[in-house]
């Protein structure tokens, strides 16, 4: 018995790694299709680990209905990081390859911050920072009153958390035992214009989504096991569940890792070429 568990296990970290190798891929397909209108690169693809371990195993959801009513909900609070959303949603078979490539282009459903459209599995709007946790909290509470049992993953930003509405937010959910709401913390130690520790220092993280009463645990956020075993062991605790992921901007290639001029960037033919050579050399 313990050995199948352990196959099947391995298995499922097998399938959310070919996941996120696609998701990487997508990206960077969206990003040199942008050409001139630039995207954010960095702070997507710090998250694209968390967002393919949600997305190709514990979210939810049906794949030939993105409005079933019992589906788990996914809020992405710093919405710039549009681009590991979208090339999730597409390897889930929501959007097509080709809209991927509408990406920043007039009338398109791909702007460079979410915009609501659950035809395309986008439930909610964001890009003004601070938001996205609030929006969860209404959500945790209508679930709750609704009876359902439907989960909601919140991806927030290290920066973000300068803002004062992510902390009146953070008191809130374990005042309302909100057990059915997750916050992810992508602390990749950057924000728009610096680092985290010259603009504001938030220090430990960790420390005080606990003291507000959060259950909280710190992982690699690009360890897709860290991640994973966080999401199946959290199940069963009766509070909120806050998960600080030590992540790196710009992961996975050379030139945009910790390299904050990728924060919004246009990704020219010739980096573009350099990524997919090193996704070739470091993924297969």
């Amino acid at each position: 018995m313990e050995v199948c568990e352990i196959m099947t296990e391995s298995a499922e970290i097998k399938k959310i790694k070919n996941f996120s190798l696609n998701v990487r891929k997508n990206i960077l397909e969206m990003a040199v299709s942008a050409g001139a209108s630039s995207a954010h690169f960095g702070g997507a693809l710090s998250i694209t680990e968390i967002v393919s371990t949600l997305f190709a195993h514990h979210l939810r959801i049906d794949k030939n209905n993105p409005n079933w009513e019992d589906r788990d909900r996914f809020i992405l609070s710093k919405g710039h990081a549009c681009l590991a959303y979208y090339a999730a949603l597409c390897e889930i078979g929501y959007i097509s390859k080709d809209e991927l490539k509408t990406f920043e282009k007039d009338d398109t459903n791909l702007l460079g911050h979410p915009v609501i459209n659950r035809k395309l599995g986008i439930d909610f709007s964001n890009g003004s920072l601070g938001m996205g946790l609030s929006l969860g909290i209404g959500v945790a509470i209508s679930s709750k009153k609704k009876k359902k049992d439907f989960n909601i993953y919140v991806i927030i930003g290290d920066g973000e958390c300068n803002e004062g509405s992510v902390w009146e937010a953070a008191m809130a959910a374990p005042n309302f035992k909100l057990n059915n709401l997750y916050a992810i913390i992508d602390k990749n130690n950057f924000q728009q214009t610096g680092s985290n520790k010259e603009i504001m220092d938030v220090d430990s993280l960790k420390d005080k989504w606990t003291s507000f009463g959060w259950h909280c645990k710190e992982v690699d956020g690009h360890n897709i096991q860290e991640l994973h075993n966080f999401f199946l062991e959290s199940q069963k605790i009766n509070k909120p569940k806050a998960i600080i992921a030590n992540t790196v901007k710009g992961k996975g290639f050379s030139f945009s890792e910790n390299n904050n001029a990728w924060h919004h960037s246009v990704l020219t033919k010739s980096f573009y070429e350099k990524a997919l050579n090193e996704l070739k050399k470091n993924y297969n």
